[in-house]
């Protein structure tokens, strides 16, 4: 190998983890480290960040980081490499979640289908604003649906009226458990923000004010805990909007990276199409409503995120922590 080539390989990996970093995480835990060491990128979960009341079994932990992994990936399809990626290559213990090595033969169809994303990378946004009327198309929702099978995941369209009701009663049943439990609501208060300065958790700016009018039959999560959010309080979060459900034939730490990696191809092509997403995780993360909902709507597949998708006025982004805070170059 030339050592031009080895630069463009390893500047495009230093690139990858740049992008990794702009990715959706659990209350913007941001549970990832990345070590590069030639033309290796290592991705490593982080622990240490893990919400072990919301997320004991740390299934949130390493979707957030599968989401990581799709960033990467479509950073160095845009910058002309195909990406290689083994998924916990040690161990499904172990605390490295993916190892990625890139090439630059010739261009493959997942390259090309993934580079065109690497925009959205920067412009998607969780959005917990009000949604317009508008619907979204069927054809918008058939991509999405493709894009999570290309991800090696499941993408559900909710349409009964049953299930529609299923899952709204769920999900209030789902905010009610989590907001009785004091310790849920303290590990939640540790991951909100009005500090300017700090460049992880959920800033106020970006969260509803909560009043009790909000008028949530599918409730967004109340991340409202000092009374400083700076969004609207009506939400309006309906059943009637487009929901789409997202899971995985198997229930195992691969398969969450999977899911991770099918939820940001999916975040990046709604982004990319003009429209806005908000996860509406409560109802997966309670046990009893998790399993509720694979019985309500039949499921043969483990659900992991529930998306309310539409169109909305734009959202602030997320902070981010450094790079240098999170990648590391090895000789």
């Amino acid at each position: 190998m030339s050592a031009i080539t080895e630069l463009r390989e390893s500047g495009a990996l230093t690139r990858a983890a740049a992008c990794a970093v702009r990715a959706p995480s659990v209350h913007n835990t941001q549970p990832w480290r990345f070590t590069r060491q030639g033309n290796v990128l290592t991705m490593h979960l982080d622990r240490g960040r893990q919400l072990t009341v919301l997320d004991p079994a740390g299934r949130q932990l390493v979707i957030s980081c599968g989401c990581a992994l799709f960033n990467a990936r479509v950073s160095a399809a845009s910058d002309g490499f195909n990406a290689f990626v083994e998924r916990f290559p040690d161990s499904p213990t172990s605390d490295v979640f993916a190892r990625m090595s890139v090439t630059a033969i010739a261009e493959t169809d997942e390259r090309a289908g993934i580079a065109p994303l690497d925009g959205a990378i920067f412009s998607r946004r969780t959005n917990r604003r009000p949604f317009y009327q508008d619907p979204v198309p069927p054809d918008v929702v058939k991509q999405l649906t493709v894009a999570a099978a290309e991800e090696g995941a499941v993408l559900m369209e909710i349409i009964k009226a049953d299930h529609r009701t299923a899952i709204a009663q769920l999900a209030q049943r789902a905010d009610g458990v989590q907001n009785a439990n004091r310790a849920y609501r303290a590990e939640l208060r540790e991951w909100i923000t009005a500090d300017p300065g700090r460049l992880d958790g959920v800033a106020v700016e970006a969260v509803p004010r909560v009043d009790g009018q909000s008028e949530d039959e599918v409730p967004i999560r109340d991340f409202d805990s000092f009374g400083l959010g700076q969004l609207p309080a009506g939400t309006h979060s309906s059943s009637q909007q487009c929901l789409l459900l997202l899971g995985t034939y198997s229930d195992s730490p691969e398969a969450w990276v999977r899911a991770g990696e099918a939820l940001e191809h999916i975040l990046l092509e709604i982004a990319a199409r003009g429209f806005a997403a908000s996860p509406l995780t409560q109802i997966i993360e309670v046990p009893q409503t998790r399993e509720a909902l694979r019985t309500e709507l039949g499921l043969t597949m483990y659900p992991h995120v529930l998306l309310r998708v539409g169109r909305a006025t734009s959202s602030p982004a997320s902070r981010r922590r450094l790079l240098s805070e999170v990648f590391t170059e090895q000789p």
